[in-house]
């Protein structure tokens, strides 16, 4: 089905369901209803419009509804022909004959109306209305039997040579006569007029004032500018509504999702182009990125003008993040989902499968994640026998490896390598082949095992927990409360720190010059070192800056207890960070261990001070900008680098107002495995419970220390890339100073063979750390997962959690080296692709031609992918958050699992006054207070009160016609008063 121009090239359409009507041609316009055709995905967004909902279906849910054949409309409503955008032309030709044909007004009037929409009678072809170019092969005009004045055509630049102009048509108000005869005539005439010569252009008509309405103004020759719609119309008749001035990327509303505007801008499509008649249209880039939101429809519900989506069936992961036990049932031996998350649990069987699929096939670790009461991971001792590895890939023994020869043998299932059994480990197979002992070996029958470590996986005897610590002294800290709130919790945190009796402490402080700490146990006051020269920076006493802590407590507590005293006075404002930071590893090199920074000043002097660049606006929205987004002094880097080698991570907490260049001191929490901590514009009054929780769990939480990590793969499945906090020793092995359970690691996995001949592939992670009790351990995590052959089944074993935060590495490390727009293209365009893929597998078998339809595993991602790309770490502007909070934002999400990044990106709001005011019941009938709100304006009461959680801080919001009740029992009657004076509503954040 093809239309023919008489002066154009003929362009094929696409192959449409039989109970669609055919595509339009031109890019921008729209030939018919959008449901059950082919819709154009950039839509005009209205601050009103519905988001996508999803219909369940046997080959994945659903979005939208058949359209009748049949449509009625009420009398004295507007036709919705009336509201298409100007350079659309009307989705149904003129009738050929018929008493109530009509034909466009002259060019003064106004009481004329526009063709209203009409269906195809049921059985009857659609026919596409011929079209004649205009100022460009896929123009189109109205039809028009009077002769009519042009209006003079308003240039707005050469199109370029692939692109087509768009002359406008008419949209002209409507006589409330003409609502009399609406539904008839949308039965009545056929859907297009016979050919016929070429029809002459309509004039631009007028527009109204309120997006969707028709404007009954009657002045002659008052012309309006009229608006360019970018997607095809949703409803019956084709309403679009008005686009914003900011648009959110994936924003639903009825017809499919809009695109963002810094796309628009990307390719060459700027407002005032769209605003225009006759000006430039999109490029060929454009026109593809079109295609691809063309899946994305939504119809609405047959004969009635509500767009037919209710918000609340809308999905969203209320729940959080649920971990998917798919392969439990075919599996059951594979490891907690909580230690290894595949981006999809079935591997593609080809190359070519692989490449159809959009969403990365790649993995997420986190061997350290916290267990349950009850699933702790067991502990095996192989003593004499030794850890049984296989000979060629060294992969550990594990519960699918398999014994032959009466069990004197065992056969890798990574390599297939057949293994001798030693003595030691020998044991008898029963009749269906397995060892009599199987109950008793949890390295056969868990997915995750500790194996203690021989000697020969030691370079050095186990390193004991040492915790150092750098802090700023300066006037700036010491008037914020900083160094008094770091003090106390410090202080209060030492008998918990792990590895007691071994553990080790130390302290240096800084501002223009450093300052060593004595705190030999045989001292009961510490002994403090001044050092001025910051060019040639030494150890003064080595053996007696760091020390055994249950030894030397008693000296500790007094330095705690007199440091905010100590520098009470202070007024120095400059900060020799860099020497410090030398200082500290000439302490901590003999070693390792976890240095800890306190940093409220821009490094001024000496090595590796640095420069006010945040500040630089002109900077924003050039190529250059992705600069301000990475480290300026490479020392830093050098630094980070001689801290892994010698076994040191390192934490950066940054406090100051101003500007800090988190960008380049976070690079030594990056290659070290460590992490950065921001709190701007830090006051103690404000802002000392949230230091206090997070430094106190720095430094109770188990560490792994001195560790390293590889992810082994079975054949034909390799891990090619690797994203996280950590430095890369060697082509797949990973040098962790320290790792703890907050820390995760996501790789991206590719086939080495082009067809895969085996029906399974195994995943094992090995962990070798030293543990705070001073042993040598090896955490192993297995996995096995299925090789499939069909993209179907990929999509249905998807994980969500795993894709995002694989997702959110790879957005974080192309900002580097790009713009932030970019960033959020390329998110959106993989789960655009990703969706249209799985639409086109299942469209034509359910006759789906105009809706979304997506697999129930994949139903979040694309709330998921908003959530990303309005997330701190890619928010467009300088305007929108502060440098520092950005790159903040970009060192944490780098490094978190994928539950705590899920909630960090839609968090979890809940409604706590309805509960307050209960009187008090069993725990069972309060657990509905956890169930969560869809993070949305209409779930905010003003009589309510709210709670915000999203993983790192809580917020209280006070609807502004709570009861004062609530509010004097909360806030006291002195505050609630002051509240009560604000008729507006108040964020107060509390954690």
């Amino acid at each position: 089905m093809g239309t023919e121009y008489p002066n154009g090239p003929a362009i094929p359409s696409r192959p449409v369901s039989p109970f669609s009507v055919p595509q339009s041609s031109t890019p921008f316009q729209s030939s018919g209803p959008v449901v059950g055709s082919e819709a154009s995905a950039f839509r005009h967004s209205s601050p009103s419009s519905s988001q996508i909902t999803s219909l369940s279906s046997a080959s994945g849910a659903m979005v939208g509804t058949e359209a009748s054949a049949f449509r009625t409309m009420p009398s004295g409503m507007p036709n919705d022909a009336a509201r298409l955008p100007p350079t659309s032309p009307s989705p149904y030709g003129p009738p050929a004959a018929g008493p109530y044909q009509r034909f466009p007004a002259p060019q003064f009037s106004s009481t004329a109306g526009v063709p209203p929409p009409r269906s195809s009678l049921a059985g009857q072809p659609v026919l596409q209305p011929p079209v004649r170019p205009v100022s460009g092969p896929f123009s189109t005009s109205h039809v028009s039997l009077n002769p009519q004045i042009q209006p003079p055509h308003v240039p707005m630049g050469f199109p370029p040579q692939s692109a087509s102009m768009v002359q406008p048509g008419p949209v002209v108000p409507r006589s409330p006569v003409d609502s009399q005869f609406s539904a008839a005539r949308a039965t009545m005439h056929p859907s297009s007029p016979p050919a016929g010569p070429a029809y002459p252009a309509a004039r631009p008509g007028f527009q109204s004032a309120f997006p969707g309405y028709i404007s009954h103004q009657n002045t002659a020759g008052a012309q309006v500018q009229p608006r360019q719609s970018l997607a095809f119309p949703s409803q019956q008749g084709g309403y679009v509504p008005t686009m914003p001035a900011t648009s959110s990327p994936y924003l639903a509303q009825q017809g499919g999702y809009a695109a963002p505007p810094s796309v628009a801008s990307q390719l060459g499509n700027s407002r005032e182009q769209m605003q225009h008649p006759g000006s430039t249209p999109p490029t060929a880039v454009m026109q593809g990125l079109e295609e691809d939101f063309s899946s994305f429809s939504i119809g609405s519900v047959p004969g009635s003008f509500d767009p037919g989506l209710d918000s609340k069936v809308l999905p969203r992961p209320l729940e959080g993040d649920l971990e998917r036990n798919t392969l439990s049932e075919m599996y059951p031996m594979n490891c907690s989902s909580r230690y290894l998350r595949l981006t999809t649990s079935g591997i593609p069987n080809s190359q070519s499968l692989a490449s159809r699929w959009h969403l990365t096939l790649g993995a997420v670790v986190s061997p350290l994640a916290e267990a349950p009461n009850g699933e702790e991971v067991p502990v095996v001792n192989f003593a004499r026998t030794g850890i049984i590895r296989c000979k060629r890939c060294r992969t550990y023994v594990n519960p699918y490896v398999t014994f032959t020869d009466s069990g004197r043998k065992w056969r890798c299932n990574l390599c297939a390598l057949l293994n001798d059994v030693p003595g030691e480990y020998f044991a008898y197979l029963d009749a269906s082949g397995r060892r009599i002992d199987l109950d008793q070996r949890p390295e056969l029958t868990k997915g995750s095992v500790e194996f203690i470590a021989p000697t020969d996986y030691m370079v050095r005897p186990p390193m004991p927990p040492l915790y150092f610590f750098l802090i700023d002294v300066s006037v700036s800290a010491v008037k914020s409360g900083m160094l008094e709130v770091v003090s106390q919790t410090i202080k209060s945190c030492l008998d918990n720190l792990p590895g007691f009796p071994r553990t080790q402490i130390g302290f240096i402080t800084y501002d223009s010059t450093l300052h060593f700490y004595n705190m030999k146990s045989s001292l009961t006051q510490p002994q403090m070192i001044v050092m001025s020269d910051l060019d040639d920076v030494f150890i003064p006493l080595p053996d007696d800056l760091l020390v055994n802590l249950s030894e030397s407590r008693t000296v500790v507590d007094a330095f705690l207890d007199s440091l905010p005293s100590m520098f009470q006075e202070n007024v120095n404002v400059e900060s020799a960070f860099g020497p410090a930071l030398k200082a500290a590893f000439m302490v901590m090199s003999q070693l390792g261990g976890k240095l800890l920074i306190f940093q409220h000043t821009l490094p001024s002097l000496g090595v590796g001070r640095l420069r006010l660049r945040g500040d630089d606006l002109r900077v924003y929205g050039t190529d250059k900008e992705h600069t301000l987004r990475t480290p300026e002094d490479p020392f830093y880097k050098q630094m980070a680098a001689d801290f892994t080698k010698y076994q040191v991570a390192v934490n950066v907490y940054g406090f100051s107002d101003k500007y800090t260049d988190i960008a380049t001191l976070g690079t030594l929490a990056k290659y070290t495995g460590g992490q950065v901590y921001y709190y701007p514009s830090f006051q103690a009054a404000v802002h000392k419970d949230k230091l206090r929780h997070e430094l106190a769990r720095d430094l109770t939480r188990e560490t792994a220390w001195e560790s390293v990590m590889r992810i082994r793969c079975g054949k034909g499945v390799r891990s090619t890339t690797y994203h996280g906090n950590f430095m890369l020793r060697s082509t797949d092995l990973m040098a962790l100073p320290a790792v703890d359970c907050d820390k995760a690691y996501a790789m991206q996995l590719s086939l080495e063979e082009t067809l895969l001949t085996s029906q399974t592939v195994y995943f094992q992670v090995a962990l070798l750390y030293t543990s705070s009790s001073g042993e040598r351990r090896i955490r192993v995590h297995t996995a096995a997962a299925p090789v499939v052959s069909d993209l179907g089944e990929m999509y249905r074993l998807a994980d969500t959690g795993a894709i995002v935060s694989l997702f959110t590495r790879l957005a974080i490390e192309k900002a580097l080296t790009s713009k932030l727009e970019e960033a959020r293209s390329f998110i959106q365009l993989r789960i655009v692709k990703a969706l249209r893929v799985y639409r086109d597998l299942h469209a034509v078998q359910h006759c789906l031609g105009g809706r979304m339809i997506y697999p129930e595993s994949l139903k979040c991602l694309p709330l998921y992918g908003l959530a990303l790309c309005k997330s701190i770490a890619f928010r467009d502007g300088h305007a929108d958050a502060r440098l520092d909070e950005r790159c903040t934002a970009g060192y944490t999400m780098m490094a978190l699992p994928v539950k705590t990044l899920l909630k960090l990106l839609y968090s979890q709001l809940i409604r706590v006054d309805e509960y307050l005011l209960k009187k008090p019941s069993l725990a069972e009938d309060s657990i509905d207070i956890w169930n969560g709100l869809p993070l949305a304006a209409g779930s905010l009461d003003p009589q309510g009160l709210y709670l915000y959680d999203d993983g790192f801080r809580f917020v209280l919001w006070f609807g502004r016609m709570l009861s004062p009740d609530i509010l004097n029992n909360l806030l006291g009657e002195n505050f609630a008063a002051d509240f009560s004076k604000n008729l507006f509503q108040r964020w107060w954040q509390v954690f």
